[in-house]
């Protein structure tokens, strides 16, 4: 988790104004089949459940949850670097699931991926100017040699990293060079959006604000939306403009950050938020811890997939899946409407402070 004194070090989000919807997506679902050798019975994994969101022009929506809940199935779904079970993923206008493999590879220049691991993202074998302009040749974007590292210069100006650095290999710079170059790699070709799946986990704290600030400063000046995923709430806090929760495959609630923070509504978004650490023992939040573990993802309870943890289920819960909803109050502001909730006993409440 980021302390106070790297927090301190990434610059705050200035007020933007989100766009129309770059991306919609509807009913979403990945089923993986489990392995039947070894005495496996083969039942099948639900990794991915019927999300639908959108993600504005320009925006960062950031995707929580806890590890394996499906956060980075779903990023690989919304580019088909995996194939959907079912559901539909709308960009710019363009069904993707309709799209021939051709197609889809040119649909490519518009969606880009930067990676959770700088080490194991980029080949050792190639140099940086070599993994930098992949994308430019693949998409005919660079006619000569000259042109190539040309642009490559320019990139690797525009992440931090001196233009002298692109003959050398990856094993030549440290994690927080090596994310930058696969920043590079990824707005190479202009991309209008990017899921960045967990950039700055495997990175050193000192380092994160520094990378943090980078996709900030790159989003402003290109105009790119992201789709954040992440597992640390402080990192998110910085860069999110809308936040969504996933828990067993199924986002349980999604909302502008500022009513996700500050008054969450599902059980689930308030107990992770609780784990949050606050320096400040004025504004520290009461821990909540939730019973149980969670669940097999091939054996999901029935009802709301949270009810065997949850400190405020009832008998409804374990019975019918609630779906997202509307928690705004008539009085809402317009930055708090579209704060959804799934949850039978939603209730907009701020978290109680310990």
């Amino acid at each position: 988790m980021m302390n106070a004194r790297i927090e301190e070090g990434i610059t705050p989000r200035t007020g933007k104004q989100a766009g129309d919807d770059f991306i919609t997506v509807e009913g979403l679902g990945k089923t993986f089949s489990e392995n039947r050798m070894f005495g496996s019975s083969g039942s099948a994994v639900r990794a991915v459940d019927g999300a639908s969101f959108t993600v504005r022009r320009g925006e960062t929506l950031a995707l929580v949850g806890e590890s394996g809940c499906g956060k980075s199935t779903l990023g690989r779904l919304l580019l088909r670097l995996i194939e959907a079970s079912e559901g539909e993923v709308t960009v710019d206008g363009t069904r993707l699931m309709a799209l021939s493999q051709g197609d889809m590879r040119n649909m490519r220049a518009k969606m880009q991926m930067i990676f959770q691991d700088p080490y194991g993202s980029l080949s050792p074998r190639r140099s940086i100017s070599q993994i930098i302009s992949e994308p430019l040749e693949v998409f005919g974007m660079v006619q000569s040699s000259r042109q190539r590292r040309e642009r490559v210069a320019e990139l690797l100006s525009q992440v931090g990293l001196s233009p002298t650095f692109m003959d050398r290999y990856p094993r030549q710079f440290s994690g927080g060079q090596r994310q930058r170059i696969g920043i590079a790699r990824a707005i190479s070709v202009n991309p209008q959006f990017i899921v960045a799946d967990e950039p700055v986990s495997a990175l050193d704290v000192s380092v994160q604000a520094q990378i943090v600030n980078l996709m900030q400063d790159l989003q402003q000046s290109r105009g790119f939306s992201y789709l954040f995923i992440a597992h640390d709430l402080s990192v998110v806090r910085h860069i999110a403009d809308r936040v969504a929760v996933m828990y067993l495959g199924r986002i349980v609630e999604i909302g502008p950050k500022a009513r996700i923070y500050n008054a969450p509504s599902h059980p689930y978004t308030q107990a992770l938020l609780s784990a949050v650490p606050e320096p400040d023992p004025e504004t520290r939040r009461a821990r909540i811890i939730l019973k149980g573990d969670v669940p097999n993802p091939a054996n999901v309870p029935s009802g709301c997939s949270f009810h065997t943890r949850c400190p405020i289920a009832q008998d409804i819960c374990k019975r019918e899946r609630p779906k997202l909803a509307e928690t705004a109050t008539a009085t809402a502001t317009a930055t708090e409407i579209g704060h959804l909730a799934a949850c039978h006993f939603a209730k907009p409440m701020p978290i109680p402070v310990g």
